[in-house]
């Protein structure tokens, strides 16, 4: 919130306008509240004037325009800059455009999620209720999202193939979370983090007890007879299928060659 400003004049409506001059704002931005009322006193004499103290409502729109355009400027960025604040979910959504946004997107986000966490602050800083700020641009949120399922679910087959764990590179929570439920269905891994931030990385894990048929893309089945120098070994099912149709087809003609020569 903004700091309280006294104002004195005859009235407490003047004194209210003067303070909405000299605030250059409008009575709907602001709120105050009277210290004195004016006094006429006695045949004119001895008369008192008006004191109020005003102070300019905080605006969350406003005040999240003002740090942004603060810090493009000082990048000598054109960004255009659209809001859409959601009071029921006291969520901030921020849609950045422009020419450079590369620059703003930074490797693999960070400058993103940096100058999203810096908004939060200010934001926050002057409200009692925590509001929630999304920041994006060029839709990368969502193609950054896109991305890491897809690593997900490739790293959860590896581990599937190699019976160890595999460990992610550090993520920020929110990049973190992604990797969690992606995989948070899935029947043969679970997953964890480790680390302190910001260097907290996932790790993808076999679940304790499963099933170690994990058939790998319907080709390969896992062989049970293993020990613990031979950890088991993989073998094509299809060879197996074919060599087992070849002994049926041999024993066939054998039995009906042995018929004919009967007859």
């Amino acid at each position: 919130m903004s700091e309280w400003n006294e104002f004195t004049a005859k009235t407490v409506d003047e004194a209210l306008t003067n303070a909405l001059v000299q605030l250059k704002t409008t009575s709907d931005k602001v709120e105050f509240e009277v210290i004195e009322k004016e006094s006429a006193g006695i045949l004119g004499l001895f008369s008192k004037p008006a004191k109020i103290r005003v102070r300019v409502k905080f605006d969350i729109k406003d005040s999240a325009i003002a740090f942004l355009d603060k810090v493009f400027d000082t990048m000598d960025l054109k960004v255009d800059i659209k809001l859409d604040y959601d009071e029921t979910e006291n969520q901030l959504a921020v849609d950045l455009s422009g020419d450079e946004m590369g620059l703003l997107i930074g490797k693999r986000g960070i400058t993103l999620d940096s100058l999203q966490y810096l908004l939060g602050l200010v934001i926050n800083k002057n409200t009692e209720n925590y509001v929630k700020v999304k920041l994006d641009t060029e839709n990368y949120r969502e193609r950054r999202k896109e991305t890491l399922e897809n690593l997900a679910k490739n790293l959860a087959h590896k581990v599937k193939r190699i019976r160890r764990p595999v460990y992610l590179e550090p993520m920020n929570p929110y990049e973190r979370r992604i990797i969690h439920s992606a995989l948070q269905k899935d029947k043969y891994v679970e997953t964890h983090s480790e680390g302190e931030e910001p260097y907290r990385k996932v790790v993808i894990t076999l679940k304790p007890g499963v099933d170690m048929e994990y058939e790998h893309k319907g080709k390969y089945s896992y062989d049970k007879s293993y020990d613990e120098n031979r950890k088991g070994t993989y073998r094509r099912r299809n060879s197996d299928y074919n060599r087992k149709n070849s002994n049926n087809r041999r024993e066939k003609f054998n039995k009906e060659k042995v018929i004919e020569d009967n007859e």
